[in-house]
């Protein structure tokens, strides 16, 4: 075991240095990068992510704050030495190699650097929104899964009932809805949209929050977060009832089953002391890749909408003001604590099924 875990950990080193590679070349050419905005706000372009998706912000400023040589010019006559020390503030007075092979030697100290537009440094930055992720990533995660086992053993022992066919409409229908388009809905029927104020809109606490009790802090964090944890468990515990539903009916039927009953077993011993275990093997070992999957691709809208400022909001925002020293910064966390959780998925597959050995193979 020890020798698979110590294995896995090295094999983290070239995967995460290929990742950072290829999204440092993929950064390289994209336009409209740090320096050229510095330039297109000292011309007095509009560079927000309106004027991009509009054709005439900063998604053009390759174009014009650039020549035919590649040289960085002012349109409106900038001083070429100021061009250059804008290129020293941002880092691009080095080549593309020097400066990768800088990035990785302060990555390896988790030293990010500071933000290009924001005075603070990317780990404070990360530090202070990873709560925010995390608190949405881990409840979504268990109540879709207090909420999936459940239904999905009482779908397969009523397999082909009313109960199983319109709980599989239900919850199709749950995973078929957008999670951002139920978030407006949600708002609308329950936030002082138009009809009843019961839950709070914005923010993961309120600003009295450190005025309140432990108890009313408690409740006022679980108050904040039913509506946005209510739009990404809707959407996300349809395939996890039905892997719950398939995995059952796939034991139910094998030999051990009969045998056991012919033992005189009751149907709860039977289902519970031997079905579950290995009909639960897949659905468990499942659970870190469904919080990478909640974590890190289901909460950016959600975040958005209830302005909830996560690493979800925090990369957007850096993407669209390419703010470089966060992108990265962000990426690197992401890739670490996936490829951390990916491997505790392992463990924990090895754990439910002893008869698994990764360290056996070849």
């Amino acid at each position: 075991m020890s020798s698979y875990i110590l294995r896995r950990l090295l094999l983290m080193i070239p995967t995460l240095f290929g990742i950072m590679l290829v999204n440092f070349a993929i950064i390289q050419v994209a336009p409209g990068g740090p320096v050229e905005q510095m330039i297109a706000r000292l011309e007095g372009f509009d560079v927000n992510a309106t004027s991009r998706i509009s054709g005439s912000g900063a998604g053009d400023l390759q174009y014009s704050a650039q020549d035919e040589s590649g040289e960085y010019r002012g349109r409106r006559g900038l001083d070429p030495e100021l061009i250059k020390d804008i290129e020293k503030l941002y880092g691009f007075d080095k080549p593309a190699h020097e400066r990768f092979i800088q990035m990785i030697r302060n990555y390896l100290t988790l030293d990010f650097g500071d933000s290009f537009f924001r005075d603070a440094k990317v780990i404070d930055l990360i530090r202070e929104k990873l709560p925010v992720s995390i608190s949405l990533g881990l409840w979504s995660t268990l109540i879709i899964y207090l909420i999936s086992i459940p239904l999905g053993i009482r779908k397969a022992l009523k397999h082909g009932s009313r109960f199983d066919i319109w709980s599989s409409a239900v919850i199709t229908t749950g995973y078929a809805i957008p999670s951002f388009l139920l978030a407006i809905l949600l708002i609308v029927l329950f936030a002082g949209g138009s009809y009843w104020n019961i839950f709070p809109l914005r923010g993961l606490v309120s600003d009295n929050f450190d005025q309140l009790s432990l108890f009313g802090q408690i409740k006022d964090y679980a108050w904040h977060m039913v509506l946005p944890v209510t739009c990404m468990v809707i959407s996300g515990f349809a395939t996890l009832t039905m892997l719950t539903k398939n995995s059952f009916l796939d034991e139910i039927h094998k030999q051990y089953v009969q045998t056991a009953r012919a033992k005189g077993l009751d149907e709860g011993q039977v289902l519970y002391g031997h079905i579950f275990r290995n009909a639960m093997l897949l659905v468990i070992s499942g659970f870190p890749a469904a919080l990478i999957g909640i974590l890190f691709t289901s909460s950016l809208l959600i975040e958005i909408i209830f302005s909830l400022d996560g690493l979800g909001l925090l990369s957007y925002e850096a993407a669209i003001n390419r703010d470089y020293p966060v992108v990265f910064g962000s990426l690197y966390i992401f890739t670490l604590l996936g490829m951390v959780i990916k491997l505790i998925g392992d463990l924990t597959y090895m754990a439910v099924d002893p008869r698994i050995d990764f360290e056996a193979r070849d």
